[in-house]
């Protein structure tokens, strides 16, 4: 088992959008990082947990988890004219952008901000703190207990 952490814009889509999507889960499509690309591409794993973290907004936090209940799913936005995600030079047949399928596990009662995330001495080195700007992201056994104890659970 492995634990990650989705970023998304709660305007763009919010842990809740997750919870209501179709089936209760959704592809996450439009990630065009190549080192995001290659963890969900390479390492992820079915039934891997993730943290969902709300960024760009008034108070950025961990809000809930999120289970992996697919992968290897070529990014269906790559091949769509009309997304602002299309890649020209991805195709079915030799897809550029690979990504995975989450589903909503629980909301988190006590959100975990970012201001006292960075306060956490544990969690100096969490990959959240070093790295901000990456929206996918591997979070160790350490930091993935430290943050649910934040969390209340």
């Amino acid at each position: 088992m492995h634990y990650w952490l989705f970023k998304s814009e709660p305007e763009e889509f919010s842990f809740n959008d997750l919870q209501q999507a179709e089936l209760g889960r959704t592809v996450w499509d439009g990630v065009r990082n190549y080192q995001a690309r290659n963890l969900m591409r390479d390492r992820m794993a079915v039934d891997d947990l993730a943290f969902f973290y709300h960024s760009s907004c008034k108070q950025p936090s961990i809000v809930g988890i999120c289970r992996i209940t697919a992968t290897q799913v070529p990014d269906p936005s790559a091949f769509d004219p009309q997304s602002p995600y299309f890649d020209a030079k991805s195709t079915p047949d030799s897809p550029r952008w690979i990504t995975v399928e989450l589903c909503a596990e629980q909301a988190l009662n006590n959100p975990v901000p970012l201001s006292l995330i960075k306060q956490q001495p544990v969690l100096n080195d969490m990959v959240l703190v070093r790295n901000p700007r990456l929206s996918v992201q591997p979070v160790s056994q350490q930091h993935w207990q430290a943050v649910l104890e934040l969390a209340g659970r």
